[in-house]
C-alpha cells in the first residue's frame, strides 16, 4: 500500500489515505497506453459512412467514344473508378467495424498505468468528498476554484441529482461515477480529482 494526501474542499492537506500500489503505484507502459487510448477511440466509431462503387453511381452506360481511332485510351464506361465522378473501388460499407479488441488483463494493467503516471506527475487529487447543497453551478465552481481546478475530471463514489445538475454547465469539468471512467478522459484532463470512496471502487475494477 502507499500513501496518498487526502485533500479537503479548500485544496488543503489534511491527513493521508491508503491507495493499493498495484492501482497507483505501477511502472508506466507508454506502448500499452497508447493501444489502450487508440482501442478506446476506434470502438466509439460508428461504421455510418457509405461510398459508391462503379455499379452505383448514376452516370451513362455509353461508351464514351469509340474503342479504336481516336488516339486516346481506351474506355468503356465514364463510371469508371479512374474517373473523376467515378466509383470508388474499394467502397466503404456502412456495417463497416473498427472496433478493436483489448484483453481484460490488459486493460485493467492500462488504466493503473495511467493512474500511477498521474500520481507521479501530481495531477491526481484526492478529496474527501464532493457535495452541493442544491442543483447550482455557482456553489460547484466555487468549490473547483477553491482547490485551484480550472480543467478537472471528477471521479465520486456516487453522483447525485445535485452534483449532476451543478457540473453539467461546467465546460472544463466532468463528473464521473468509477465505472464510467475510460482513459481518453484520463489522458486529456489536466487534473484528475478522486474522492476517499472512489479509491475503493477503482482498487476493485484495476487492481
Amino acid at each position: 500500500m502507499m500513501e496518498l494526501e487526502l485533500l479537503n474542499e479548500q485544496g488543503q492537506a489534511t491527513a493521508t489515505v491508503q491507495a493499493p500500489e498495484t492501482v497507483f503505484g505501477r511502472d508506466y507502459n507508454e506502448a500499452l497506453v497508447h493501444q489502450l487510448v487508440v482501442a478506446y477511440q476506434a470502438n466509439a466509431r460508428q461504421g455510418t459512412r457509405a461510398q459508391k462503387d462503379r455499379s452505383q453511381v448514376r452516370m451513362s452506360g455509353r461508351k464514351p467514344w469509340r474503342q479504336k481511332g481516336t488516339g486516346r485510351a481506351r474506355a468503356g464506361a465514364a463510371s469508371s473508378p479512374l474517373w473523376r465522378g467515378g466509383g470508388k473501388i474499394f467502397p466503404a460499407s456502412p456495417d463497416q467495424n473498427f472496433s478493436h479488441k483489448i484483453n481484460r488483463k490488459m486493460y485493467r494493467a492500462g488504466m493503473a498505468s495511467i493512474l500511477s503516471q498521474l500520481v507521479r506527475e501530481g495531477r491526481l487529487q484526492v478529496i474527501e468528498s464532493l457535495t452541493v447543497d442544491a442543483p447550482k453551478t455557482r456553489q460547484l465552481a466555487a468549490k473547483l476554484k477553491a482547490m485551484s481546478l480550472d480543467s478537472a475530471l471528477v471521479v465520486v463514489e456516487e453522483v447525485d441529482e445535485n452534483l449532476f445538475l451543478a457540473s453539467r454547465n461546467l465546460a472544463r469539468v466532468l463528473v464521473i461515477e468509477p465505472r464510467y471512467v475510460n482513459p481518453v478522459s484520463l489522458v486529456n484532463f489536466k487534473k484528475v480529482v478522486v474522492t476517499q470512496g472512489a479509491i475503493a471502487k477503482l482498487k476493485e475494477m484495476f487492481a
